[in-house]
């Protein structure tokens, strides 16, 4: 299934797995700062600010939830594209203003309800830099998901 170049859960699991990896780079761009204290601000959602205590099984606690993130929204992503053809055909629009959607529910819905308990306070500067991360997201995921088949896609039940 995963040699089927329009199998949604090669395009889950390819778009989701490589988005998260790059975005995980990005972020330690964007803060300066090396992949272990990313991970273990990931890490922070679920252990508080105890995970940068936590030493390496903090860290790969953050890759594992890092990748089931990214693995869940681009499983939403493949999903809706079941419902929405656009999305497959613009895939470029579409991936872009998933990375917009992505961009907010993850700053403004899931970091608030986590561990970490509030809003991120962005500059001007880091609100661009996050922007343009999840703009990639968006755009990694939606290029996995392009070649999605109409086979694959919602058929009307009767």
């Amino acid at each position: 299934m995963l040699r089927n170049k329009r199998s949604p859960l090669r395009a889950i699991l390819f778009g989701g797995s490589i988005a998260g990896a790059i975005d995980i780079g990005a972020a330690s761009l964007i803060n300066a700062t090396s992949v272990s204290v990313i991970l273990k601000a990931v890490a922070s959602g679920v252990l508080g600010s105890a995970s940068f205590h936590g030493g390496a099984k903090a860290a790969w606690l953050g890759l594992a939830l890092q990748w089931l993130m990214s693995l869940l929204i681009a499983a939403v992503f493949v999903v809706a594209t079941r419902s929405i053809p656009w999305t497959r055909q613009q895939w470029l629009g579409a991936g872009l203003a998933y990375g917009v959607v992505i961009f907010f529910v993850m700053n403004y819905v899931v970091v608030p309800l986590s561990l970490v308990g509030h809003r991120p306070h962005l500059t001007p500067r880091h609100f661009a830099e996050d922007m343009l991360a999840m703009l990639l997201f968006g755009l990694i995921i939606a290029f996995f998901a392009r070649n999605l088949s109409q086979a694959h896609a919602r058929t009307p039940r009767r």
